[in-house]
């Protein structure tokens, strides 16, 4: 796991900071799976280079994780050691399919038209991965496959607010136009990195999106599946919280330092979780409209 765990502790993500409350065994399937989505990320995101030479790598990883889930040798290092636990947490190819789909989005699409196009994205980046990793944790119940479409299009909800400054560099507006119509918000403001009362109204409706979806995770994963999902459970709390942030700097995102959590918020958030595994309900306090 060592190129995994290489990728993982550069990335400092908030996805692998929630990996510090697994098993060991879980925790390095974790980084290999995590692994696997920064390296596919990444291509989409490497703006230098010629959109058909990404286009023709996503389609190489393509080809090389199909590999490893049908137990033939892979050719990356990554999938090499995703390998083992494809197969010992049963991870389908399909859902590794839909993932490099939702990358293969960004080569194509600068912008959605409105929130039903925009969550198809969500669920291929973000959803997919949630039913990936619902596998390694171990959920018994059909019910927290649900949850985890939820959860997942929550999180890339808050991402999408988060960066809406970094991706406009990159000529993407994720926030669906007919609501830039409707808060009469032209692209060319979000472009040039100018707030206004409008745009606040604008990610206002964005944030409320993305509260139902927190709601709808909290209230669909069974009590009898909580506990083994911690992990996602403080992935929840961080981007909740973060939202929050957001919400009370009135989603002025385009100022020079992007809107975070301290390293001691996360950590108290870490420690909450822990009490909650070993001493209480295992749900994470997020998700109340």
């Amino acid at each position: 796991m060592q190129e995994s765990r290489a990728i993982t502790r550069k990335s400092a993500s908030n996805l692998a900071l929630a990996f510090v409350l697994l098993p060991k065994s879980k925790r390095d399937a974790m980084s290999a799976l995590y692994a696997f989505c920064r390296e596919v990320d990444d291509i989409a995101d490497e703006d230098s280079a010629p959109v058909e030479d990404r286009r023709r790598r996503l389609a190489e990883w393509r080809a090389d994780i199909k590999r490893a889930c049908e137990n033939q040798p892979p050719q990356f290092a990554v999938n090499r050691e995703l390998q083992p636990v494809i197969h010992a947490f049963s991870l389908p190819f399909d859902l590794f399919n839909e993932l490099i789909q939702g990358c293969e989005m960004d080569l194509d699409i600068k912008r959605y038209e409105d929130f039903e196009e925009l969550e198809l994205y969500c669920y291929r980046v973000a959803s997919v991965v949630g039913l990936l990793s619902i596998q390694i944790f171990g959920y018994q119940q059909p019910q927290t496959r649900d949850y985890a479409v939820s959860l997942g299009k929550a999180l890339q909800l808050t991402n999408i607010l988060r960066d809406v400054k970094t991706d406009a560099r990159r000529g993407r507006i994720y926030l669906p136009q007919n609501e830039l119509r409707k808060f009469n918000v032209s692209e060319n403001e979000i472009l040039e990195g100018r707030y206004s009362a409008n745009f606040r109204d604008l990610a206002q409706s964005v944030a409320a999106r993305a509260k139902e979806y927190y709601s709808a995770a909290q209230t669909s994963l069974p009590s009898g599946d909580r506990k083994a999902m911690v992990a996602a459970e403080l992935m929840g709390m961080v981007y909740w919280r973060l939202l929050k942030k957001l919400e009370r700097a009135q989603f002025d995102v385009f100022g020079a330092q992007p809107v975070s959590l301290s390293r001691p918020q996360k950590l108290a958030l870490i420690i909450q979780s822990w009490f909650r595994l070993c001493f209480g309900p295992a749900t994470g306090n997020y998700g109340n409209l």
